[in-house]
């Protein structure tokens, strides 16, 4: 079986978007359920992402899953 390729994550979005909402990232992983260090990978490196974690993240953000996904 080949492995499953997830989304990537667009890191500078994703902070832009949190620092627009004045959330820090302690708040992002309370309102999301996103662990405080994957939210601070993400956000440093980007990188792959499950639909569920995107989904979780965009939810809080109340922005479109879309909008994190890197094009």
């Amino acid at each position: 079986m080949g492995q499953r390729k997830y989304p990537a994550i667009n890191g500078e979005k994703l902070r832009e978007i949190r620092v627009s909402k004045a959330l820090s990232l302690r708040r992002l992983e309370e309102m999301s359920g996103v662990s405080f260090d994957r939210i601070s990978k993400l956000e440093l490196n980007g990188g792959a992402a499950r639909p569920s974690t995107i989904h979780k993240l965009a939810e809080a953000l109340q922005v479109e899953p879309s909008a994190l996904v890197k094009s």
